[in-house]
């Protein structure tokens, strides 16, 4: 499915933070819970939350809810669709 320039703008903005890009290499190999990222990053909640609010958003990142946390994962699929994006745009 092809993707509006719109949604690619999304994708690039979640990307374009290096807080987000952060927050991706952590998650990249599992799914982690809320508290573990702010433990890691050693950010409040609220900075977390406007940070995985974008990246979810964007779509690059899955939550799944357990009780009063939420789970944070890559969603793999977008970084096949990204990859396509970006030949697109070099190619044309």
């Amino acid at each position: 499915m092809e993707k509006s320039n719109e949604e690619i703008g999304k994708i690039f903005k979640a990307l374009g933070d290096s807080n987000r890009l952060k927050i991706l290499d952590l998650i990249k190999v599992e799914e982690k819970c809320a508290c573990k990222l702010l433990e890691e990053l050693k950010i409040g909640q609220s900075t977390l939350s406007h940070h995985m609010k974008i990246l979810c958003d964007s779509k690059i990142v899955n939550c799944r809810k357990d009780g009063k946390w939420s789970h944070y994962s890559l969603n793999k699929e977008i970084y096949r669709e990204l990859e396509s994006i970006l030949k697109d745009i070099f190619t044309k």
